[in-house]
């Protein structure tokens, strides 16, 4: 991974962002982090649905109408955003152990949402009857929450990878 970074350093795009790195990193990880907020937002929203703490006057439908295009559209700025901060840093980035355990929290975080959406929309009646009353449902509902919580520590700790003592690519070097 170390020598596609080196080589993705010295690519046209990360060369600007590195030449130019004192607005343009800035700028684009602002960017990033309100997305992260509004990722938080709508998960926190929907979680609090599911756990029937708010909104119990509207179907679960109406509430992911409400927020699902808040999560999926600050999903895809999160990407944007990311690949960006990858291509302008990509040492910093593809060499950490923070860095891709959060990559694969995103991925189940992403998994989960889509599979919920998916079994919403084939089984509507059958949530708002049974499906969100039940244990399974809530424990997920709080699991959920604490992935995307997960994800903003480790997005964090890229910068502080070294807390991962061996088993970060990074101190391994």
């Amino acid at each position: 991974m170390r020598d596609f970074a080196l080589w993705l350093a010295t690519t046209s795009p990360s060369v600007f962002i590195q030449e130019h790195n004192a607005w343009a990193i800035p700028a684009i990880q602002s960017v990033h982090i309100a997305g992260i907020a509004m990722v938080m937002g709508s998960v926190l929203m929907i979680d609090l649905r599911l756990l029937g703490w708010t909104w119990t006057d509207q179907t679960l439908r109406q509430t992911m109408q409400r927020f699902g295009p808040w999560l999926t559209g600050s999903l895809w700025l999160l990407l944007t955003t990311g690949a960006l901060m990858v291509i302008g840093e990509p040492e910093r980035e593809l060499v950490t152990f923070s860095f891709w355990l959060k990559m694969t929290l995103v991925a189940l975080g992403a998994l989960v949402a889509a599979l919920f959406r998916r079994s919403l929309s084939h089984h509507e009646q059958q949530w708002d009857d049974t499906q969100i009353r039940r244990a399974p449902v809530k424990v997920l509902a709080v699991f959920t929450f604490l992935v995307w919580a997960a994800i903003i520590v480790l997005g964090r700790l890229i910068a502080y990878d070294h807390v991962w003592g061996s088993w970060s690519p990074s101190v391994r070097q």
